[in-house]
């Protein structure tokens, strides 16, 4: 499992590195959030620890919200655990709501980081999983649907083309197949 840790403070990074470098098999960590995009476009990381906060300037977690709503816009998004100081637990929670799966709190408790990293990803995985399978379910709802509203001509002609592309363009092996003369086929396939 790849993680990716993007938190502003280079003691934070090194220390996160340390606990999960054992427990995942790739940490990737940053301080520049910018750089999120190129970091999860290969599509392959599990997990993304974010921070909240980004600008000593500005510590009301509008960064790290806007940075979320980045990460989870992308096709088969990771799962994001924001991390937090202790008084922003309102933040933590606004995160929730708009797509993050857990939250821990700074400073946290390694086995509760750990643990916590581990289930949201494998709820993560849970729900791409579900989702793939209903948008493969409404395909194979909509093509059922357009094969009924098929003529008996229309089917007829879909069959043969099947055939055919299953004897790799070979007229004389579909015909044969179809227990048809190749003139036939040549009119069928005239037809569509």
């Amino acid at each position: 499992m790849k993680i990716v840790i993007i938190d502003d403070n280079p003691g934070v990074r090194s220390t996160l590195r340390l606990i999960l470098e054992d427990e995942f098999e790739e940490v990737v960590t940053t301080g520049d959030p910018r750089l999120i995009p190129a970091l999860l476009r290969n599509g392959d990381t599990d997990g993304v620890l974010l921070d909240m906060n980004f600008n000593s300037n500005r510590l009301d977690g509008a960064d790290g919200l806007f940075w979320l709503e980045r990460i989870r816009e992308m096709d088969l998004p990771p799962a994001v655990v924001v991390i937090t100081a202790f008084g922003e637990v309102s933040l933590a929670v606004e995160a929730m709501k708009k797509g993050a799966e857990d939250f821990v709190i700074k400073p946290w408790d390694n086995d509760v980081l750990i643990s916590k990293l581990r289930e949201a990803i494998r709820r993560n995985r849970i729900a791409i999983s579900q989702s793939a399978a209903l948008t493969e379910a409404e395909r194979i709802g909509r093509e059922e649907s357009d094969r009924m509203a098929m003529t008996l001509e229309q089917v007829k002609l879909k069959h043969v083309k099947e055939i055919v592309a299953q004897c790799e363009g070979n007229l004389s092996a579909a015909a044969e197949r179809l227990g048809i003369n190749r003139q036939t086929l040549y009119n069928l396939l005239k037809k569509g």
